[in-house]
């Protein structure tokens, strides 16, 4: 990218003001993350959004959909069996393909999540085969797993084509 500059590469948005419950700086945090991972998949370019930066295979694809089956599995009872290949998106997706599919995801999780006023309560999921955890610790969990995996994506676009921030 001849004269870019880094400030000009660098988009950043800060963390979100929210409310003063618990609830809306739980919710209020986790949607800046969902945000922000979203972001760093669109419009990255084929083939590098699929292909891997980094000896144990993570690409900024795989990622996302692997997000995309942690918010399934958690508000909408989804049941995975192999996590491992949830890093993989399949062959024909397109990086606009696995951005909607997450994003109708947290929709989704944001619907089932709208109607929970107790965070001590069980996540209310279809699947009834074990319990499920608290709407707290689902919260606490999906905020500490998707910062994770967007601190990997902000790292895997710079390697792209260095673009950096939130």
């Amino acid at each position: 990218m001849p004269g870019t500059t880094r400030r000009d590469l660098r988009r950043d948005t800060p963390p979100p003001r929210t409310g003063n419950s618990e609830r809306e700086v739980l919710r209020g945090f986790l949607d800046y993350l969902r945000t922000s991972i979203a972001a760093k998949v669109d419009g990255a370019p084929e083939p590098q959004v699929r292909t891997a930066a980094v000896p144990s295979g993570t690409n900024l694809l795989g990622l996302l959909n692997h997000l995309t089956l942690v918010e399934r599995s958690m508000f909408l009872g989804d049941d995975v069996t192999d996590w491992q290949a949830t890093f993989r998106a399949a062959p024909g997706d397109s990086a606009a393909d696995v951005v909607a599919r997450y994003r109708e995801a947290v929709e989704r999780a944001n619907a089932v999540l709208d109607g929970c006023t107790d965070l001590g309560a069980p996540v209310p999921r279809s699947r009834q085969d074990r319990p499920a955890p608290s709407v707290r610790w689902a919260l606490t969990h999906l905020i500490e797993e998707t910062g994770r995996h967007a601190g990997h994506a902000d790292i895997l676009r710079e390697l792209i084509d260095r673009t950096t921030g939130r």
